[in-house]
């Protein structure tokens, strides 16, 4: 594993001075920013370089807590953890207030181990006492994710998490799912034209609010303005993939269903962020603990992780690159 020292080596992107910690083999370079909420910055196709994330929409700096996403770089691979969307929990010690994207993106990770091509990372939240450890394994083709959520207080913490890894996509690409999903669901939709929240979509072909029909799987431009959140019930196959045209690679995350029970799915060809000139041209494939981005309405309704004082949860995610067949 190369380290990179703060200011040696940084892109034009980064105004501020950031350390880069670097996975690398003959297949895959993955660089990680532990200071920026432990953020996967970048996962490029060797020996061309060719970027499988997307880049930053404004200059990297430094988070302050409570920040909006959208008033980050709005890039790469972040967690979100205890919550997606911004929310207000009651706890033990009073009402929590979860911030956008959730406490660990937003704050600095320690490196706890490395050696080769692994490297084990953790932080601490600020809303509620749960500490985050992440092992990256990078082997060939394939990057692998161990994920350990603890408890290190004397109360019960109820989370839910989301991966958050937003890939690159050209217009033409493909999101491939298992033939056992049939619907989404949607939590959001820019211009609502998937319908409101709550509204069920077969898949992959949906209903526009003008009742059009919209091939769900099929990239678009960045100047189409779509930006969808969904969410389905994970694939028992346990897999969900997108498949990059010219790079003719097909880039998959294969997770255990039984572990993360939904896959969050982030649409976005030019929606988002509104008020910035850069928008996003994107998908996040999202294996969850839930449905929903709300830590509030899943807790409210049953759903949420409920972890007891002193104990763990632990899942794991594996990111291959492969050809298309």
């Amino acid at each position: 594993m190369e380290q990179v020292e703060s200011g040696s080596g940084a892109s034009n992107l980064i105004e501020e001075a950031v350390e880069r910690l670097v996975l690398e083999n003959s297949a895959l370079r993955v660089t990680i920013l532990p200071s920026l909420g432990g953020k996967i910055a970048s996962i490029q196709l060797m020996p061309d370089g060719e970027e499988l994330l997307q880049q930053p929409l404004q200059p990297y700096a430094a988070r302050t807590r409570y920040m909006s996403f959208d008033s980050s770089d709005a890039s790469g691979w972040d967690e979100c953890l205890p919550s997606v969307a911004a929310c207000e929990v009651q706890t033990a010690n009073g009402v929590a207030q979860i911030p956008d994207h959730g406490d660990f993106w937003q704050v600095a990770w320690k490196v706890v181990a490395q050696s080769g091509n692994e490297l084990t990372i953790s932080a601490d939240g600020f809303t509620l006492p749960l500490r985050f450890i992440r092992t990256l394994r990078l082997d060939g083709t394939r990057l692998h994710i161990a994920y350990t959520v603890e408890n290190p207080s004397s109360e019960a913490v109820e989370y839910i998490w989301s991966a958050h890894p937003l890939f690159a996509v050209e217009a033409g690409d493909r999101i491939i799912l298992p033939a056992s999903v049939r619907e989404v669901i949607v939590e959001g939709s820019a211009q609502n034209r998937l319908g409101e929240r709550g509204t069920k979509q077969a898949w992959p072909h949906a209903t526009l609010k003008n009742q059009e029909m919209a091939d769900l799987t099929v990239a678009g431009k960045i100047t189409d303005g779509i930006g969808d959140k969904l969410f389905t019930v994970a694939p028992r196959e346990g897999w969900c993939a997108i498949e990059r045209k010219r790079l003719q690679r097909r880039v998959e995350l294969r997770f255990d269903a039984q572990e993360l029970p939904w896959l969050g799915l982030w649409i976005c060809y030019g929606g988002w962020p509104e008020h910035y000139a850069n928008r996003q041209q994107c998908v996040a494939l999202e294996p969850c603990t839930a449905e929903g981005d709300s830590l509030a309405k899943a807790a409210e309704q049953g759903r949420a992780c409920r972890l007891a004082p002193a104990a763990e949860d632990r899942w794991s995610l594996e990111l291959n690159v492969g050809g298309v067949s």
